[in-house]
């Protein structure tokens, strides 16, 4: 039994679980293809029903979470296609992504490098796109103390709701300017396709008029942050830092409801994803079982509301690698560790 405090890479565990893998368990998900065009076509009538006057009052804003529900579901179908977990070919892949990432103007191209490249690379490591920032950083820039003072989720702060319905969307702009994994030519190729998601939301907002406007895109993007973000800040923010890249104390996976983790692919299981990028979440539950019988104590996991609750009772900033830190009232708190 590997030592619960130790670090070990992402090999260390992919070698010992490769031969244990059931048959079939690196299949492609093809089948979950039809998730976009279904999606697209639930958020396109419900923009039309809204826009043309064809619902009551009362019911717009139900259309609206209907929309909102689709676009998070489109962007949880990009993210396992752009690795490569539901069809190879590269350009089909790219054409999902952008359908998945346009309500947020992200660039599929920006993702490949800041997620796929960057994150996966260095999870909760010094130079972690995705990681709260470290005390000494939090001091030493104004910027990183107003982030997380004004919006990050934490401190019993219900402001850092903001977090949630505005936290893709700002992080994905921050990204597209500052990504170190992003070449010259890839951010000025992004930012093309961001400015042509921008330009596509005005055409829209042009055809259905200023108000309908706010129920078809501003208020449904704003329920899609929030269903993308209550995973993404759970997946590693109660996490420490790390001087390995170790997937199993790097990382939390979240339990939901059966239609949950069916309308999100299984984004919960998001120990099992740093473990084989390349699978699909379709396969989650039986690699689940061969890590927890290998690594009870290292194996880390919860509801998903209780991975929220404790993010807002939490610091959002590390004052050591095992211990978060609330600025604001001086308290700290542990992080989550193996056993």
């Amino acid at each position: 039994m590997d030592n619960p405090l130790a670090l070990y890479p992402r090999s260390h565990y992919a070698g010992i679980l490769k031969p244990e893998l059931p048959a079939g368990a690196n299949a492609l998900a093809r089948s979950r293809l039809w998730r976009v065009p279904i999606h697209v076509a639930i958020a396109v009538l419900a923009s039309v029903a809204i826009a043309r006057g064809w619902l009551p009052w009362p019911l717009v804003p139900v259309a609206s979470l209907v929309i909102g529900t689709s676009f998070a579901c489109l962007t949880f179908v990009a993210h396992e296609a752009l690795h490569g977990g539901i069809v190879r070919n590269k350009r089909v892949q790219y054409l999902v992504g952008w359908f998945g990432f346009v309500p947020f103007l992200v660039s599929p191209r920006l993702w490949i490098a800041w997620h796929n490249r960057d994150h996966h690379a260095n999870t909760q490591l010094a130079d972690d796109p995705d990681c709260y920032a470290t005390l000494v950083r939090y001091k030493a820039r104004a910027s990183t103390r107003f982030s997380v003072d004004a919006f990050s989720l934490g401190g019993r702060r219900w402001r850092g709701a903001l977090s949630l319905i505005l936290g893709f969307t700002v992080q994905a702009a921050d990204q597209l300017f500052s990504s170190r994994a992003v070449t010259a030519r890839e951010r000025k190729l992004a930012m093309v396709e961001s400015a042509g998601a921008v330009v596509m939301w005005g055409v829209v907002a042009a055809l259905v008029g200023f108000v309908p406007f706010l129920f078809v895109y501003v208020l449904p993007v704003l329920i899609a942050n929030a269903c993308v973000m209550a995973f993404i800040l759970t997946n590693h923010s109660l996490s420490p830092r790390l001087s390995i890249n170790d997937p199993l104390i790097g990382g939390l996976s979240v339990t939901t409801t059966r239609l949950v983790e069916w309308l999100t692919l299984g984004f919960g299981y998001h120990v099992e994803h740093h473990l084989f990028p390349a699978m699909s979440m379709r396969h989650a539950p039986a690699l689940r079982t061969l890590v927890r019988a290998r690594w009870p104590e290292r194996y880390q996991s919860m509801p998903l509301v209780t991975a929220l609750g404790k993010l807002h009772r939490s610091g959002r900033v590390y004052k050591d690698d095992t211990t978060l830190f609330d600025p604001m009232t001086g308290r700290e708190y542990e992080t989550l560790m193996p056993g």
